[in-house]
């Protein structure tokens, strides 16, 4: 295996990791401030 292929393949694992905690906490935020904004609790 080359260095160039294993070191994309290395590095798509974080940018992974990165982009799917961006939508879990865009989610989490978005149902934060409609809770807040409706008065209620999130639990």
């Amino acid at each position: 295996m080359s260095t160039l292929a294993l070191s994309v393949y290395i590095l798509m694992w974080p940018a992974i990791v990165a982009v799917v905690l961006v939508v879990i906490s865009s989610g989490f935020f978005r149902e934060w401030a409609e809770a807040r904004r409706k008065g209620r609790r999130m639990i």
